[in-house]
């Protein structure tokens, strides 16, 4: 197994203790299927949060001043080695029950999706273009697929 440490916290109530495995088992499976080249002990923060919480980082680091579904910081640079700490995946709870609401999918499936995104961000992938988002949401889809989440991209 790889030698990664996942620390989940709650800033918020109403999430359920039962995603903590599964984030695990969707970052270890994104760090598997991304072939990153692991060169020590690794570690990631998983913070589980509120609207208000999220509108603020968001704000404050992105200049949007409204909540995200999901942020990621990471601390490695783009597609370098994974080591030490890789970064923080910050998740709103009021904006991924809305959405996943909006889009017809269980919160659980929408939950896997958006720690798989935003652990991916942390490696260094990005769809600020349209070649970039190709190359993401196809390793997302190949990743999801594999933890049982429907193709999220599909136009069913």
């Amino acid at each position: 197994m790889t030698p990664l440490s996942i620390e989940i916290s709650r800033n918020a109530e109403g999430w359920p203790e039962a995603l903590d495995a599964r984030a695990e088992e969707a970052v270890r499976e994104a760090l598997k299927q991304s072939k990153a080249k692991v060169t020590g002990a690794a570690e990631l923060s998983v913070v589980l949060t509120d609207d208000a919480e999220q509108r603020d980082l968001n704000r404050e680091w992105r200049g949007i001043d409204k909540p995200t579904n999901v942020l990621s910081f990471p601390q490695i640079e783009p597609f370098g080695p994974v080591s030490g700490l890789i970064g923080d995946i910050i998740l709103a709870r009021e904006t991924l029950v809305r959405e996943a609401e909006e889009q017809g999918v269980s919160f659980d499936d929408y939950f896997t999706h958006l720690v798989v995104h935003g652990f991916l961000h942390l490696l260094g992938y990005d769809h600020l273009d349209d070649a970039e988002a190709l190359v993401m949401e196809g390793l997302e889809t190949q990743i999801l697929a594999t933890l049982g989440v429907a193709d999220p991209y599909s136009d069913d």
